[in-house]
């Protein structure tokens, strides 16, 4: 039996963590992944026990950095890791590094998550003077993208990084009208009915604030459309008083955190994503296994567009001409969504190749 020991914030439905649920479900056997997080709870963490994961929780390092250090040295000398990964956008992951390397650890790996964090100049200046140091201690790198890798590990470094692409299990994201039919049923929209999405935390990257005022442009070219907002997160309950503000309360469904994703996928018509920076935004491509038309910032990488679904706007165009775009992207014949599953496989983002090429890095 072989562990790889995964570090990260918390094990709920973010990216990141989701990524390496969908290569631990795949992994064969023989591999398991372990994970230190700082989190009391996360979504992730029953599946991770029945996968045969364990869990160790450290103290949370921005509050206790001694301590956390001292609990990640702790767990890799005591359980005798000998390969670690750890999941970040910064360099200050350098920090999670040392403990470990101080522990026993022989490999040290790390993806990158993000291409950009939301971090203060002086957090920047930082991490300017750690990334050398970071890369240096860095035996594998691994990113979603060519703009995560240079944001993480600089661009001298990109041609050093293996990208390992978001996989999609395609058995299970694909257009299904049944399931368009049961999520509408459940939420009780008609089928005639627009239906916009979003799947991502209530986050200030995700910018969340511009995608409400792009839906009320929109309600003005469609009275009935709906807004369906799939996560959760610390500003929630800011994205509700603004859609209190604009009286669109009663278009828009907020759902939590989802398991049927797939489920969701199909029953929206236009998938819109105006994120401030993204490594490589896994619902994006969710999406277009799904056959979902969908909108997103063009400060998101070319390499999310890996079908024709995709479309890139600016985020200094204005909320109308978002709107006007969203409803020119409007596909009434569902039934050729069924055709993307081939064609995010033939572009490499199956979760079996993507979990293969994981396996042959890491352990």
């Amino acid at each position: 039996m072989k562990r790889l020991l995964c570090i990260l914030s918390s094990l709920d439905a973010g990216g990141a963590e989701t990524f390496m649920m969908k290569i631990f479900r795949n992994l064969p056997e023989e591999y398991k992944l372990d994970f230190i997080v700082s989190a009391e709870t996360g979504f992730y963490e029953k599946e991770v026990i029945e996968l045969g994961g364990r869990i160790h929780r450290v103290p949370l390092r921005t509050k206790h950095p001694l301590a956390t250090f001292k609990a990640i040295y702790d767990v890799v000398k005591n359980n005798n890791y000998t390969h670690i990964l750890k999941l970040c956008d910064t360099p200050i992951g350098l920090y999670d590094l040392l403990a470990a390397k101080l522990g026993g650890a022989k490999v040290l790996c790390v993806r990158s998550c993000n291409s950009n964090a939301s971090n203060s100049k002086l957090g920047r200046y930082i991490n300017d003077i750690l990334r050398p140091f970071f890369s240096y201690f860095t035996d594998i790198k691994i990113a979603p993208s060519s703009l995560a890798a240079a944001f993480t590990f600089g661009k001298s470094e990109v041609k050093n990084v293996h990208l390992i692409h978001n996989g999609v299990d395609l058995s299970v994201y694909r257009y299904s009208a049944n399931a368009r039919n049961k999520v509408r049923r459940e939420f009780n929209i008609a089928e005639n009915r627009l239906v916009v999405g979003h799947i991502g935390r209530f986050t200030y990257q995700k910018n969340h604030i511009f995608l409400i005022k792009i839906f009320a442009e929109l309600l003005k070219k469609e009275p009935e459309a709906v807004l369906m907002l799939v996560g959760k997160g610390e500003k929630r309950t800011e994205i509700e008083k603004q859609i209190t503000d604009l009286g669109i309360e009663q278009s828009v469904i907020f759902t939590g955190i989802r398991s049927d994703i797939p489920d969701l996928l199909s029953a929206m018509d236009v998938f819109v994503f105006p994120s401030f920076y993204e490594g490589m935004p896994n619902t994006v491509i969710e999406a277009q296994a799904t056959g979902l038309p969908c909108l997103i910032a063009d400060t998101i990488t070319e390499e999310a567009g890996i079908t024709e679904c995709v479309h890139y706007k600016s985020l200094t165009d204005s909320a109308e001409a978002w709107a006007d775009k969203v409803m020119s992207l409007l596909n009434k014949d569902k039934e050729k969504r069924s055709s993307y599953s081939n064609k995010v496989k033939n572009a490499g983002y199956d979760i079996g190749s993507c979990t293969k090429q994981f396996c042959s890095l890491m352990f």
